[in-house]
């Protein structure tokens, strides 16, 4: 599998392509994966809407995997908390950014040995679904 850019709570890539198309293929990757998308929330429309400002293209989507959650919910019924996972895609610098939580990082918080397998699967299903994605061809640039 693709290695990912990792956080302390996250994992992602960049993609060379414009917004529209990334938010479009993680929502097929996701499903891929199993993984339906409950909300999604448009920040930039958001942002116009409540603050009158312009932001850049940014989406969180709820995604949630229904065997996974029912199993989470089985061994900690609060884990609801943390559901569902978000996944966001964002744009930067002409290419477009995707970020998973990483639900291990999350689900560890909770110190219950009965979610462990559960995390371990949604945390897998979400790096597959982000490791399809075309990678960041790179440019030639410096950071």
């Amino acid at each position: 599998m693709e290695k990912l850019e990792r956080s302390n709570y996250g994992f992602g890539k960049t993609l060379a392509m414009p917004f529209p198309e990334a938010l479009e293929q993680t929502k097929a990757a996701l499903k891929e994966q199993g993984f339906g998308i409950l909300s999604e929330i448009d920040l930039k429309q958001t942002m116009k809407e409540k603050r009158g400002i312009d932001f850049r293209n940014y989406v969180i989507l709820g995604a949630c995997n229904p065997p996974l959650a029912e199993q989470a919910l089985a061994a900690e019924l609060e884990i609801g908390l943390l559901l569902p996972c978000n996944v966001i895609v964002y744009e930067q610098d002409g290419e477009s950014v995707v970020k998973a939580v990483d639900p291990e990082a999350a689900m560890g918080k909770v110190n219950n040995k009965g979610l462990e397998a559960v995390a371990r699967e949604a945390s897998l299903r979400l790096q597959k679904a982000l490791a399809a994605l075309p990678a960041h061809k790179p440019t030639g640039r410096s950071s």
